[in-house]
């Protein structure tokens, strides 16, 4: 009788040590739960993407701005009969193959050979080809060369003359890289005219090619916003081509990896890049790196707002005085007046277009 309070008290206390027992392991397992379920998450989210990393991406991609997903339009199908680059291994065998090949690189690494440390002259800006006609120029829509030599020889109305396809070499010599001219006659040169012959093989005269060049884009219903435009430029631009569009040399600090935007060592306002139409289109459908046409990642107004910002910002200058003297021939994006027109300079730059184009029809009416 006298040992029984003393049994209680011992059998309570086993009850309370087993309830604790019990509800210390109930959160022990729940943990182990959590942890394990957490963990295998993480390998199934993270191992596509660090293999797809390991085999397709560059170091460009490392550096591009984060993809905002919710800005991009939705994937585009591509016609069968879009243009396509031929096949490398159709360059040919002997000496025209070895011209090929030699214009391809030159247009790849043009910084190499005429760049500012240059092989073979010192004559450019450090810029390639490639930066505006990507993938050596077989890029959909990313200003190849699909119809170049088809269209040659032709009336330049910039120029106002007949001119064979290497016075527009020259001019991009000039232009686009800010530079001068090396002789047409050279092999360099009519080693890129070999290249861009090849390129085109297949491309009869006056063909509507889908993918040719760059793309068209839709004008806005107002004028392009250099100040929206600076919010894509940096939100999705300034990771690789830096915060003042100075771009990012390579290792061997004779070329740049991603080009500057703006600046003396970008193209002149005499390039083809330098007209809103041309940038706009080019922009939409290339960048932010890892962008095509089937996968687009900003909308046409943000392509035509940070073409608008870019083009905005200071870059050398090029006496334009003489080209387009035919004003009716005057390109309605062309920046600089005059103009057979009344709109403002401002407005041949940034648009409204719609009633520059309007006025025109108008006119030849």
């Amino acid at each position: 009788m006298e040992n029984k309070p003393q049994d209680k008290e011992v059998l309570k206390a086993l009850v309370k040590i087993t309830r604790y027992t019990i509800f210390v392991s109930l959160l022990l397992v729940i943990g182990i739960l959590i942890y394990t379920g957490l963990l295998f998450s993480g390998q199934s989210e993270s191992s596509l993407p660090q293999d797809n990393i390991s085999k397709n991406t560059t170091p460009y991609a490392a550096a591009a701005a984060p993809v905002d997903v919710t800005a991009a339009t939705s994937s585009k199908p591509v016609p069968a009969d879009a243009w396509k680059a031929p096949d490398s291994a159709t360059v040919p065998a002997g000496k025209q193959g070895k011209m090929i090949r030699y214009g391809k690189d030159l247009l790849a690494h043009t910084a190499q050979y005429f760049g500012p440390k240059g092989s073979i002259a010192q004559i450019t800006n450090g810029m390639n080809c490639q930066n505006c006609h990507l993938d050596a120029g077989t890029r959909l829509y990313g200003n190849n060369y699909a119809s170049f030599i088809a269209s040659y020889p032709k009336m330049s109305f910039r120029s106002g003359k007949m001119s064979p396809a290497s016075s527009r070499i020259a001019e991009c010599f000039e232009r686009s890289l800010a530079g001068k001219v090396p002789d047409t006659s050279s092999r360099e040169v009519q080693s890129i005219l070999a290249y861009m012959k090849w390129i085109g093989k297949d491309v009869p005269k006056k063909a509507k090619l889908f993918g040719n060049a760059t793309e068209k884009l839709a004008y806005l219903d107002m004028a392009a916003d250099p100040e929206k435009g600076k919010i894509v430029f940096i939100q999705k631009c300034q990771s690789c081509h830096g915060a003042s569009g100075e771009g990012l040399l390579a290792a061997d600090k004779k070329s740049y990896q991603y080009p500057p935007l703006w600046g003396k060592h970008s193209y002149n306002d005499g390039a083809g890049m330098y007209r809103l139409g041309n940038f706009a289109g080019f922009v939409k459908n290339n960048m932010p790196y890892g962008a095509t046409y089937q996968n687009p990642q900003l909308t046409d107004e943000e392509a035509w707002n940070v073409a608008a910002f870019v083009n905005s910002q200071p870059r050398p200058h090029r006496d334009q005085h003489m080209d387009w003297m035919n004003l009716d021939k005057k390109p309605i994006d062309f920046p600089f007046g005059p103009y057979a027109d009344n709109f403002s300079e401002k407005q041949h730059k940034f648009g409204p277009f719609k009633p520059i184009k309007e006025a025109q029809k108008n006119q030849s009416i």
